[in-house]
């Protein structure tokens, strides 16, 4: 990590938060309803100023752990003003609701523009195929004693071309391999150097196959093309719904067999992410992960956790439902509780991730 990848790691996330609350604070101002505070950011103030045409607190916090667009009288705990016209859950529920929801939309509509203007500017990336290469060499095998390395590209089998676009061709070239058959002739290029070598495939039980003691992985071959704007509209609507879907697998299969929760980050861990991707891929690799944390920062708010977008969302729908709403302090106290234990979550993550850093 360079200092320069930090710094652009720092201003992604910086980017979220802003235009999540942004979505909140402008929402606001249409429905006139009044804000508090505007932070990014959380802890002590750093920077500071206060509208006086609106009586809005801007503020920029110490820790960049996330940011908040306050209303007035939201999640007042005491009921001070619970008879002021002006508190949040005063105003009309489905502006609440409008106000509440913009957030993460504006987050989707975030990673939605963004992948459009790089589309449209930068073209579309297409895989025309894949070439094979020796991702391991097993430490028992005919690959091991013929002398065969992991990053070893092999060319040719017997006379015939590996490198067709496809890993099936090499795989399947080593398995269709008989007793009786003459040894495997290989031709293989490691760096600017030629080998050839020959092995004889051996029958593995688990796998069912004959193998070489290898497991092979595969390099995209990559063409850009241009594309109009309807193509980028389509490309980036495209890439937002699969990204969409793979995020929502994912925390399936968090909440119900705890998978990946060993690789889930707090700011720490993401900052680290995105400043060793960014480093390696340029502005191309900052664009991705801006487009799929947004649109993962979107989906993470609508989650009714108390304290989160979705719970706020939760408690106007039951206000519908009933046509009268939770009592605002009783609301306020679960708003307050779900707060903590977000903050206990990120304090643990924050924890893990710096333990993982210099560990």
């Amino acid at each position: 990590m360079t200092l320069v990848s930090i710094l652009l790691a720092v201003l992604l996330l910086a980017i979220l938060i802003v235009v999540h609350e942004l979505g909140h604070f402008t929402a606001a101002r249409l429905m006139k309803i009044d804000v508090s505070e505007f932070s990014v950011g959380f802890g002590p103030k750093l920077l500071g100023w206060k509208s006086k045409k609106y009586e809005t607190t801007f503020a920029v916090r110490a820790i960049p752990l996330g940011g908040y667009c306050a209303f007035y009288g939201e999640d007042d705990t005491k009921g001070i003003t619970k008879d002021d016209p002006r508190a949040f859950p005063n105003h009309n529920i489905w502006k609440r609701l409008f106000t509440i929801l913009m957030g993460p939309v504006m987050n989707f509509v975030l990673a939605f523009v963004v992948a459009v203007g790089f589309y449209w500017i930068g073209g579309i990336n297409t895989a025309t195929g894949v070439d094979p290469y020796v991702s391991e060499v097993t430490a028992a095998g005919p690959a091991r004693s013929a002398g065969l390395a992991a990053g070893d590209v092999i060319e040719e089998i017997n006379g015939v071309n590996m490198l067709d676009g496809t890993v099936e061709t090499l795989t399947g070239t080593i398995a269709a391999w008989k007793e009786g058959d003459k040894p495997l002739q290989m031709k293989v290029r490691r760096g600017e150097e030629t080998l050839e070598l020959s092995m004889t495939p051996v029958w593995d039980e688990s796998e069912g196959k004959m193998r070489v003691g290898i497991l092979v992985g595969g390099i995209y071959r990559i063409e850009n093309r241009p594309t109009d704007f309807v193509g980028a509209v389509r490309e980036s609507a495209e890439l937002c719904w699969t990204a969409s879907g793979a995020i929502l697998n994912s925390l399936k299969d968090l909440v119900t067999k705890g998978e990946g929760l060993d690789q889930t980050s707090g700011p720490v861990g993401i900052i680290s992410l995105v400043s060793s991707e960014v480093k390696a891929g340029g502005l191309s690799a900052f664009v991705q992960l801006l487009v799929l944390i947004s649109i993962n920062l979107g989906l993470m708010n609508l989650l009714p956790i108390p304290g989160l977008d979705g719970s706020r969302l939760v408690f106007g729908l039951i206000e519908l439902v009933r046509r009268r709403p939770v009592p605002p302090e009783k609301e306020a106290m679960v708003h307050l509780v779900g707060m903590v234990f977000l903050f206990g979550v990120m304090i643990f993550f924050t924890f893990r991730d710096v333990t993982r850093l210099f560990g």
